[in-house]
């Protein structure tokens, strides 16, 4: 067993776009990295083979929330772990369930302690501390693991962001303690990322940001962003963090987003993201694509027998034509959905790679800036 190592290989001389690898018992990750989410063990309408074969992934995320309510920790530890229940041999990463604290704010109350809130199952009420969150993700046996924390909404104000990070600060101590008393149960190394938050301030992001590199963790998660505030804003929070955490570890950009918010932000210095919209969105119809985004709803596809994209790597989107996606889509078949999740996938995955090898010839910020115009059309 060892403890996650990374290996900055590269940074754009014109950007602060870097190209790394991230070792972990389970794999190495090259970076820039886009894991799919798999939220209780399975990425939406996607098999494991196809996440290996089809989609290339390297490591998949998985959510603390929703595993603890459904299987359930005796269920996982009954099977070994997450790898060995859901048949995954490749890197995991697990959130902390803060985000979905945070988007259960009608039904959660926040105090010292943790988080109490009702199961979006069956109204059952639980609670959340920063240790039982630790414990619960020694359970799942996740590589990656994240420090609890408090999402504060994008629009707070200074007053509510600065006493929720002294809140999250206070947490991520306990989450460090609890993680240092326990071990990894399955015979590998789990490694804890600590969360920047702060919301749109930067100086407390920068407090943020020196509380928790003093932690010397494996790495750092930059939280927060992508939760309503406006894009201009994500992309200077984010930018000012990077500024901010050290070039030696690598970082994660939180649930972010959009092709052209990934590109952005792998030019802010951001090494790791995860996002439900590849799957979610094509799941109703919308694809991501080298020329822009295409709503495959749309009537103008129903005789275009063209395929889904070429040229990033992935015999379902050269495989199958738009016409008959649309048919699949507007009939509601399930395979309709596979093939758009699978295909927008494995898109996200050529766009970080094809950023990587850009990265690593030295002319990334070329291509980036010709992409962001490509990416954001509507075809």
């Amino acid at each position: 067993m060892a403890a996650l190592q990374f290996t900055l290989e590269k940074t754009d001389s014109a950007s602060n776009a870097r190209a790394g690898l991230i070792k972990t018992d389970h794999g190495t990750i090259a970076t820039p990295i886009f894991m799919p989410v798999g939220t209780v063990g399975s990425v939406k309408a996607v098999s494991q083979q196809q996440l290996r074969e089809a989609v290339q992934a390297q490591i998949i995320l998985g959510n603390t929330y929703h595993l603890y309510l459904r299987p359930g920790t005796a269920v996982l530890e009954a099977a070994g772990g997450l790898h060995r229940f859901m048949g995954w041999d490749r890197p995991i990463l697990t959130d902390s369930g803060g985000y979905q604290v945070f988007s259960l704010s009608g039904t959660r109350k926040i105090n010292e302690e943790g988080v109490t809130f009702q199961s979006h199952i069956d109204g059952s009420r639980h609670l959340f501390t920063p240790e039982s969150v630790m414990d619960i993700q020694r359970s799942i046996g996740a590589d990656i693991i994240m420090a609890f924390d408090e999402c504060p909404p994008g629009d707070c104000d200074f007053n509510y962001a600065k006493t929720s990070l002294a809140l999250t600060n206070r947490w991520l101590d306990r989450c460090i303690r609890r993680f240092e008393e326990t071990s990894s149960q399955y015979g590998y190394t789990q490694n804890l990322f600590p969360i920047v938050q702060g919301a749109s301030f930067k100086d407390l992001r920068k407090e943020s940001c020196e509380y928790i590199i003093a932690k010397e963790a494996a790495g750092h998660a930059i939280g927060g962003l992508s939760v309503g505030e406006p894009e201009a804003v994500l992309y200077d929070i984010c930018g000012w963090c990077c500024e901010h955490l050290p070039a030696q570890k690598p970082r994660y950009l939180m649930g972010v987003g959009t092709p052209w918010n990934i590109l952005e932000c792998i030019s802010l210095g951001v090494d790791m993201f995860d996002c439900v919209m590849p799957t979610r969105n094509g799941r109703n119809a919308m694809l991501f694509t080298k020329n822009g985004v295409v709503n495959i709803d749309n009537k103008k596809w129903e005789t275009d027998f063209s395929p889904l994209d070429t040229g990033i790597d992935s015999p379902i989107s050269e495989y199958y034509s738009r016409a008959y996606l649309r048919h699949l889509i507007k009939s509601k078949e399930f395979l309709g959905y596979t093939i758009a999740s699978i295909h927008n996938l494995a898109f996200y995955r050529w766009l970080v790679t094809e950023a990587r090898n850009r990265i690593i010839s030295g002319d990334f910020a070329a291509w980036k800036n010709e992409m962001m115009v490509k990416l954001q059309q509507r075809c």
